[in-house]
């Protein structure tokens, strides 16, 4: 659920008191465990954490006029959300946070774009602070070039497979057309006259 709020101050005003008392609390952990480079405001209709383009003046590439998002909170209609932009792949932070968060006790409501919470019981604050913390501006800036490398790799190495000869047992070809024998004339006999 977007909001249409221009500023996080009024962003948390819109709130209902009992969703208020939950963001406020993350929102803090954010602002004091974040190291510099970041900044906050509203990003997609939440609260965003974000590199600035005064930082990574190429912005955010699905949109580059948008800074670099790399985390938000969010009130949505049956459960408040986090999206960690660092944690969603399997690399050494994904992989650790998920551990990290098991032993805790505490469910794991992981999509693929947001960790999905009730109450702010239901968060480890501290395994989110410490996420924060191990992803510096510049260390999250050389992870998403890297992540938009290889997947841009992937891409050409996709196209290149579906340019490449074909191997025996493969689907044919279809964007050329098919060359057409006439199997009644190569299986004819040849007359005497022509031997």
């Amino acid at each position: 659920m977007q909001s249409k709020a221009a500023t996080v101050e009024q962003y948390l005003a819109e709130l209902p008191d009992d969703r208020r008392a939950i963001v406020e609390p993350i929102r803090q952990v954010f602002l004091k465990n974040l190291s510099g480079g970041y900044e906050e405001g509203m990003q997609y209709g939440m609260i965003g954490y974000y590199v600035p383009h005064t930082l990574y003046p190429a912005g955010y590439h699905c949109d580059p006029k948008q800074p670099l998002p790399f985390a938000c909170i969010a009130s949505q209609k049956n459960y408040l959300s986090l999206y960690l932009m660092c944690v969603y792949d399997e690399g050494e932070l994904g992989t650790w946070f998920r551990e990290a968060w098991a032993k805790t006790g505490k469910k794991l409501d992981m999509g693929k774009s947001c960790v999905r919470f009730k109450r702010l019981d239901d968060l480890p604050l501290d395994v989110v602070a410490e996420a924060l913390r191990r992803m510096p501006a510049p260390k999250w800036i050389a992870h998403y070039e890297a992540s938009i490398l290889s997947r841009s790799a992937l891409r050409k190495k996709t196209a290149t497979k579906k340019t490449a000869p074909r191997q025996a047992g493969a689907k044919p070809d279809r964007s050329q057309p098919v060359k057409k024998v006439n199997r009644a004339a190569k299986s004819a006999k040849p007359s005497r006259k022509s031997r």
